[in-house]
């Protein structure tokens, strides 16, 4: 039994020291490891110090050679002679005003060509509401004769309805009758053929309308005929 414990010892110290030995050299490889670990970082260091140095030298150079390339670019202009235009250039520059004057040419003529038009139509159309005219005077002169105990009559019923639709239809034409009575005497719009003392109006006052005047939009038509109080 001796044998055996003495062995069992023996076996017991052996792997002690196997395991010092194996803690002690890794021990010694973690050193190593960081000992070369320092010394890339200083070659690094080294190395980025160095290329900056030349960064440096390369801006110096560029810097002073740049007077020199701008002098000979400036040379170089100056004896440069002038380049000649393309004729194709030339032809389109040409070809697009031309293009242009009578685009603008077209827009005039259409603009005068409408103004015209519009012109025509209203003087046209003036000639007709001249001519409708003296039938809406004999409607109104005719009407303005009735017996008040016939207004009622069919037949003159009739006819105020005829005499309502035409004014209607001259409102939707644009043709308006010019008010008068009451209103100051304005040439623009009134005919004075008489003159007549009132005191009851004021100076230069419409005081009777002898034939109604009309408007066609913004231009007179036909002037209204009054009198007019001094």
């Amino acid at each position: 039994m001796s044998e055996e414990k003495k062995e069992k010892d023996y076996k017991e110290d052996l792997q002690e020291e196997m395991a010092e030995d194996i803690t002690q050299e890794n021990k010694d490889i973690h050193r190593e490891e960081e000992l070369a670990q320092g010394q890339s970082e200083t070659e690094e260091f080294v190395h980025e110090d160095s290329l900056d140095a030349c960064d440096n030298e390369n801006i110096e150079n560029e810097e002073a050679d740049a007077p020199e390339s701008s002098e000979k670019s400036e040379k170089k202009g100056f004896f440069k002679k002038d380049k000649k235009p393309d004729k194709k250039d030339v032809l389109i520059e040409e070809l697009t005003d031309k293009y242009k004057r009578t685009l603008a040419e077209f827009e005039n003529f259409r603009k005068r060509s409408e103004k015209e038009k519009s012109a025509m139509f209203e003087v046209g159309a003036k000639d007709m509401i001249e001519k409708i005219l003296p039938v809406v005077d004999n409607f109104e002169r005719g009407m303005a004769t009735v017996p008040p105990e016939e207004k009622e009559s069919p037949f003159v019923d009739g006819m105020d309805k005829i005499y309502k639709q035409l004014m209607k239809a001259l409102e939707d034409a644009g043709v308006t009758p010019i008010e008068a009575v009451g209103q100051e005497f304005d040439p623009n719009l009134h005919n004075a053929v008489m003159h007549i003392e009132d005191e009851s109006l004021g100076d230069n006052v419409v005081a009777e309308e002898l034939q109604k005047g009309y408007m066609y939009h913004d231009s007179v038509v036909r002037h209204s005929m009054v009198k007019v109080a001094n």
